[in-house]
């Protein structure tokens, strides 16, 4: 692709009539928006995408003027960046003003607004992503670079990669997980030398953008290469001390041979060992995410049918994967439906008395009836318990 060709995008949510009228809105008075990045680069090789942002030449005043003329909402989330945020009916849009970097520390920058598109595609990190399209989907590339490395499905850096990195460290783990998930030629030798040269700036990254950025990456469909890349150039060793990809292949394969999702817990606990001990904190993991690694490592040492009882049929088939044993997703279905036959009062009424004993014999009955395969009935349940 070349820019002088014209390259049009004609996704479904460009024609969205409510997105089309916040675009309408931003150019009342003569500014300039277009969408970018993501939604534009997703959009040319036919891929969905849930966030929609847009461009415009205007300075965030100016921004929330021309929304506010609109009745529509303009919410200051990033005002210092550029960024307002307005509604498309229920969806989100973030607008940010053209701007240039006046001054950057590795992890944030103060910018300068300008008017000038070329400007703003050189401080983005790829050239993939310095892409920009008009409400009638006709896409511009102010670098020249973008599109034909899209077209050829080669991840870049913008300019000096170096640089590019010590304006935001993150632009590190972002460059394997782009890599995981765009490029289909390997990464250019000097873009993975200056990720190796300056990865201990990762180091003064906040780990919940650190956590995020893993999570994004181990959900690719395989971000098998990607790692390796990462672990060549001590990359996995700085973001996820303790990490292995021994087994990761065989992992891969079996989630292709098994027709399942890509789970980026089960892969995250693959490179870990199945050990869990810690990720909460150092990759500050939500409560949710927490538990469901928490489910999948308990499931571990647990037969077929025990984890899926105990664990739930998800984190039991995780567990089964990262065994490499067979899935039998009927099998972890009934397990994970199975309910205990033998209830407390069940027991208080064949005689056991209540407190520490009740809870020990229910415990000793569902063991039971567990490591029999849920075959035990009530009366057998009963039965056992009343001949101890």
């Amino acid at each position: 692709m070349s820019q002088q060709d014209l390259v049009t995008i004609s996704p479904d949510w460009l024609r969205d009539p409510a997105i089309q009228s916040v675009l309408l809105a931003l150019c009342a008075k003569g500014a300039r928006a277009r969408f970018v990045g993501g939604c534009v680069r997703n959009a040319l090789i036919g891929a969905g995408s849930t966030d929609i942002d847009i461009a415009i030449d205007v300075p965030p005043d100016e921004t929330v003027s021309l929304l506010k003329a609109a009745g529509l909402k303009a919410i200051p989330t990033g005002i210092e960046h550029g960024t307002i945020t307005t509604l498309a009916g229920e969806l989100p849009l973030e607008v940010t003003s053209l701007r240039r970097d006046v001054e950057t520390d590795g992890r944030r920058a103060v910018v300068a607004f300008t008017d000038d598109w070329a400007e703003d595609a050189a401080r983005r990190d790829f050239t993939m992503n310095a892409l920009y399209a008009d409400g009638m989907g006709q896409v511009f590339d102010p670098l020249g670079g973008g599109l034909p490395d899209l077209g050829a499905r080669q991840l870049r850096f913008i300019g000096v990669a170096e640089d590019r990195i010590r304006e935001d460290y993150l632009r590190i783990l972002r460059y394997f997980r782009f890599s995981a998930w765009y490029a289909e030629r390997p990464p250019l030798t000097a873009d993975l030398a200056a990720c190796a040269a300056l990865k201990d700036g990762i180091a003064q990254l906040a780990r919940e953008r650190i956590g995020a950025e893993l999570r994004k990456l181990l959900a690719a469909p395989d971000p098998g290469e990607a790692l390796e890349w990462m672990a060549q150039t001590g990359v996995l060793r700085a973001c996820l001390p303790g990490a292995s990809l021994e087994g990761f292949a065989d992992l891969i394969a079996r989630e292709r041979m098994a027709d399942v999702p890509a789970h980026w817990p089960r892969r995250l606990l693959c490179l870990m060992g199945g050990n869990a001990e810690g990720l909460r904190t150092s990759l500050r993991l939500s409560n949710n995410e927490a538990q469901a690694l928490a489910r999948i490592a308990r499931a571990l040492p647990l037969a077929a049918h025990e984890a899926g009882y105990r664990c739930g049929l998800e984190a039991a088939r995780d567990a089964l994967l990262l065994r490499g044993e067979a899935v039998d997703p009927g099998a972890l279905q009934h397990a994970a439906d199975a309910r205990l036959p033998i209830s407390a009062a069940d027991l208080l009424k064949a005689g056991i008395e209540p407190g520490p004993a009740l809870g020990a014999a229910l415990k000793r009955a569902e063991d039971a009836w567990v490591a029999g395969g849920f075959a035990a009935t009530r009366a057998d349940l009963l039965a056992m318990l009343t001949a101890q």
